[in-house]
């Protein structure tokens, strides 16, 4: 069983921003990722492109230069590998923790392949990994998918995007415009307004000249192999379809949190509790960095606003470290 001062779980920019502190304030350290170096842009869509533009991203005041303002999701992987590789971060790729205990002052950390202990342990998992599901029949077929990668496999197919927000809206103008015959599928009135400001008026203009259909105020009811059932407003109405792109949102591991032994509020947004000054939880020495602290609410924070995360729980580590 071996033993790190610090285990960070996550290796997403967050991570790497703690992994980058701890290295410079001298302290033993392990980044855990369960997937490649920012697991979660890596599963983006392929032609993503950042709402913010590439210095609020930047991490540990090292310059992102990209060739827009706004970075796209090829070059945000290119800088963070970069940074990973150049100050020889101590990662582990593609290695899932399993659980994390308090045992008698110490961690212990279970994953795929090792068990470790540490004093200290830094969450930054983001909230990427398990989708908002729409609970209806048919869900479960192949021709449903909660992730978007590339436009390409749904040309001359007749694709539903349910969803109005950007990722839904990426979607949705993409696979048009490689040849998929898209019909949005929306709960409210209108398109999200938190949509990118420089997207929304195109995808508004295809849906009134008829490029891109519409259903608003509408729900699915069923998925069925060639068609859709729809709630609308008008009452229930079936369409043909091949494919069914479900972006509905995400959510942390609300459970992983809950079994580490830390209190979520009960109103619905299951909010964590941790200390504002140091993001440490009330889990003694267990720490949250990043998006996951915004409980469903993933739109509270975002690299640009948690970067600052990291000094805060370094600092406090360090801290601890001296007594």
């Amino acid at each position: 069983m071996q033993h790190i001062d610090l285990i960070i779980i996550g290796g997403g920019p967050i991570g790497i921003a703690c992994g980058l502190e701890a290295k410079k304030k001298g302290i033993d350290y392990l980044i855990i990722e369960k997937g490649p170096i920012v697991n979660s842009l890596f599963n983006y869509p392929m032609n993503m492109q950042f709402f913010s533009s590439s210095e609020k991203l930047e991490i540990d005041e090292i310059p992102f230069i990209s060739k827009e303002a706004k970075p796209k999701r090829n070059e945000a992987l290119e800088y963070y590998r970069r940074i990973v590789t150049s100050n020889q971060l101590n990662i582990n790729l593609f290695e899932k923790v399993l659980s994390v205990e308090k045992e008698t002052g110490n961690f212990k950390i279970k994953t795929e392949k090792e068990t470790y202990t540490s004093q200290y342990v830094v969450v930054a998992t983001g909230f990427y990994d398990i989708a908002n599901t729409i609970e209806v029949p048919g869900e479960d077929l192949s021709k449903v998918a909660h992730y978007y990668k590339d436009p390409h496999f749904y040309s001359m197919q007749k694709l539903a995007v349910i969803g109005a927000s950007n990722s839904a809206v990426d979607a949705a103008l993409e696979c048009y415009r490689k040849g998929a015959d898209v019909t949005m599928i929306v709960r409210g009135p209108e398109i999200g307004p938190r949509v990118k400001y420089w997207v929304k008026p195109d995808i508004e203009n295809r849906i009134d000249e008829g490029s891109v259909k519409a259903f608003f105020n509408t729900t699915v009811k069923e998925i069925k192999d060639d068609s859709l059932v729809l709630n609308t407003h008008e009452g229930e109405k079936t369409i043909e379809n091949d494919y069914v792109l479900a972006l509905t949102g995400y959510k942390p591991n609300f459970n992983f949190l809950k079994k580490m032994g830390i209190q979520l509020s009960e109103d619905g947004k299951f909010y964590p509790q941790y200390n504002e000054e140091t993001m440490e939880t009330n889990v003694k020495d267990l720490y949250l960095a990043g998006v996951i602290c915004g409980g469903m609410d993933t739109h509270l924070w975002f690299i640009e606003n948690s970067r600052v995360h990291a000094k805060m729980i370094l600092s406090d580590i360090e801290s601890k470290v001296k007594k």
